[in-house]
């Protein structure tokens, strides 16, 4: 018998099996292929949406797991957030003598930045989270690949609802939140300066503009979609495994609130270029 000569690679025993080659390393190429499958995701959602059938009832059901159950945490949150601020900023324009300039820093800081931010976080980490874990057990349970023999389009149902969810009820999340936190910085005020609520509120609105009440909602809109489409892509594709479901959910948590710190710096930077 003639003697082959093969090709042995180093990390195994087995000779028929090749080494590995990378375009750029290992973990390079890993980050372009995660990039690049993001990407076709995202194309998927833009050209599944516009596409019947329209699950109506299911996107419904999604606004509602979405904004009437995180109500009260985000209730409690705002509210804690406008007494605390308007608490923490008295002692210093007291210093100046600029007491009455407590409700127009109250409204622009909680309209501009912290209702969009705080309801953002708390919905990347309850609404995120509850869509990897979700969508992830789905996966492994292999519910996914049963609706596709069943002749119905799983990531139409499942994906892109909840994404349209997202995005409808974190803006309304936003302006509720907003009225809760200057609620709660009302009631700071009252207590300490006596400040009747006509006059707290009359100041709230002289002090805001319409941009920023659009940058707000548009702010708000982007988060929301972040949120759906990051706790969706976790999800939906979760490895296999009751590991796979825990790491979904966490990768949701942490990849939307990274993304929203980093859009609202960009979004920022634009409107303060407009202001």
């Amino acid at each position: 018998m003639a003697h082959q000569s093969q090709r042995m690679d180093p990390n195994t025993d087995n000779p028929n099996i090749q080494p590995t080659k990378y375009v750029l390393s290992k973990k390079l190429d890993s980050l372009f292929l995660e990039v690049y499958e993001i990407y076709k995701f995202i194309l998927r959602f833009f050209k599944e949406v516009f596409m019947p059938p329209y699950e109506f009832k299911e996107i419904i059901h999604q606004c509602y797991e979405v904004g009437y159950k995180s109500l009260p945490l985000i209730s409690l949150t705002g509210f804690i957030t406008g007494v605390v601020f308007t608490d923490q900023s008295r002692p210093s324009l007291a210093n100046f003598g600029a007491t009455s300039w407590i409700p127009s820093l109250i409204s622009i800081a909680i309209v501009r930045a912290l209702a969009p931010l705080v309801t953002a976080l708390i919905a990347a980490g309850k609404v995120g989270s509850n869509m990897g874990a979700e969508l992830g057990s789905m996966k492994v349970t292999e519910q996914i690949d049963a609706m596709e023999v069943s002749a119905t389009n799983p990531f139409k149902y499942l994906v892109v609802t909840r994404i349209l969810a997202t995005t409808f009820m974190i803006p309304l999340l936003v302006m509720y939140t907003a009225f809760v936190a200057l609620m709660g910085g009302f009631l700071s005020v009252h207590s300490h300066e006596q400040t009747s609520f006509a006059m707290f509120f009359s100041q709230v609105f002289e002090s805001l503009s319409f941009l920023d009440l659009f940058s707000t909602s548009f702010k708000s809109t982007v988060f929301g979609f972040t949120i759906g489409l990051v706790g969706c892509y976790c999800g939906y594709n979760s490895s296999k495994g009751t590991e796979g479901v825990g790491k979904a959910a966490n990768s949701a948590v942490v990849a939307a609130m990274f993304l929203i710190f980093v859009e609202e710096i960009v979004i920022v930077a634009i409107v303060n270029a407009f202001r």
